[in-house]
């Protein structure tokens, strides 16, 4: 299939509706679905995005024949990891579609040439770097939403989803799609470390396609230099150096100041504690006893428990990615696309949502 007409033909014989039917479904007539498969005619930025949603495929296929990696490994790989490449192909296809409708990602690269060969240094710089750019744009250390950091600095798309036990996320990359998903947990700072292991790899450059993390603290995992950077650039950029040593100061921490810092920064005692050490803010024998306390204790003793449980709920709680509903929603309202895409990413019925965004019912007056 060499051309976008012969492809949108092979649609038309496996949808087994006939071409009239096929033009209705799309909002097209007969005449220029006629003309548009005969070469007079060029199909339309709309009638792409119709015939990829309607045949569940993607803007960039029908236009080039090409399909995404993800494709690829969403077919190969099981279980969660089956399902977490599932939804990735889909929000990648999404946003591959937006930027050849015109609707390109905002994602700010690394200006950064990392220098040298150890991955832990490699890892620290490039945290330098995005904590830099972070605090640039007036985000507070410890902001709890680390999504929605990292959306509205770096411009990569964040979706959570529910995908049980076994698979912590995965990052998506392409010349259209920065994408990062994780699954929901019972552990806040679990899903926060993985937000930005998976950051790490985009900021890196890592597997311009798709990278893979079940178990984003496996040990055997440790052995890829793409992986050991990328947990220290969780580390340093979720504990930056300088907070950290304006934190001990000259006296040291006490358990329960130290207790309040794991909850401020939003990780685990035990990631803490080894970040101490390492930074020798610390000796052995304290991070030994910092390190044996739980992410409960540590909001307990820092009194802060009630903080503790809505970060837990938070953390159970899917997100669809903010940019790409953005972004969708201003296609649609352009009318490149038709309202479905959003609803998809909503979780709505297409037909309420539409009904809900064209009512015109008004608040009841208070007066």
């Amino acid at each position: 299939m060499s051309s976008t007409a012969d492809r949108v033909r092979s649609l038309i014989s496996e949808s087994e509706l006939s071409q009239h039917d096929f033009a209705l479904q799309i909002g097209l007539d007969d005449s220029k679905l006629s003309k548009s498969l005969g070469g007079a005619r060029r199909f339309s930025s709309l009638d792409l995005a119709r015939i990829a949603e309607l045949c569940h495929v993607s803007v960039d296929w029908l236009i080039t024949g090409e399909d995404q990696p993800l494709a690829i490994a969403a077919r190969t790989t099981g279980g969660s990891s089956k399902a977490a490449l599932t939804a990735a192909q889909r929000l990648s296809t999404m946003r591959s579609d937006l930027a050849t409708l015109g609707y390109p990602q905002p994602w700010q690269r690394s200006t950064l040439v990392v220098g040298g060969t150890n991955a832990g240094d490699q890892g620290e710089q490039l945290a330098g770097w995005a904590i830099a750019r972070v605090r640039e744009a007036a985000y507070a250390a410890g902001t709890h939403d680390l999504a929605e950091i990292i959306e509205g600095v770096f411009g990569a798309d964040v979706a959570v989803i529910e995908l049980g036990t076994g698979f912590d996320g995965l990052a998506a990359s392409s010349d259209d799609v920065k994408l990062i998903l994780v699954a929901t947990s019972q552990v806040p700072w679990r899903r926060r470390f993985t937000l930005a292991h998976e950051l790490g790899h985009l900021l890196a450059g890592d597997d311009h396609g798709v990278h893979l993390d079940e178990d984003v603290f496996a040990k055997e995992q440790q052995r890829d230099i793409t992986e050991l950077r990328a947990n220290a650039f969780a580390a340093s950029f979720l504990m930056p150096a300088d907070l950290l040593s304006d934190a001990v100061g000259k006296t040291g921490l006490t358990d329960i100041a130290f207790a309040s810092l794991a909850c401020e920064l939003m990780v685990s005692p035990s990631a803490l504690a080894y970040r101490l050490l390492k930074l020798r803010l610390i000796d052995a024998g304290t991070c030994d006893r910092f390190k044996s306390m739980s992410g409960a204790k540590a909001a307990s003793q820092a009194d802060k428990a009630a903080e503790w449980a809505q970060n837990v709920a938070r953390a159970t709680v899917r997100r669809p990615p903010g940019l790409l509903l953005r972004d969708t929603y201003s296609a649609y309202e352009s009318g490149a696309i038709t309202l479905r895409p959003y609803a998809e990413l909503l979780g709505s019925d297409v037909n309420e949502l539409r009904e809900a965004l064209e009512s015109e019912t008004e608040l009841p007056d208070a007066s």
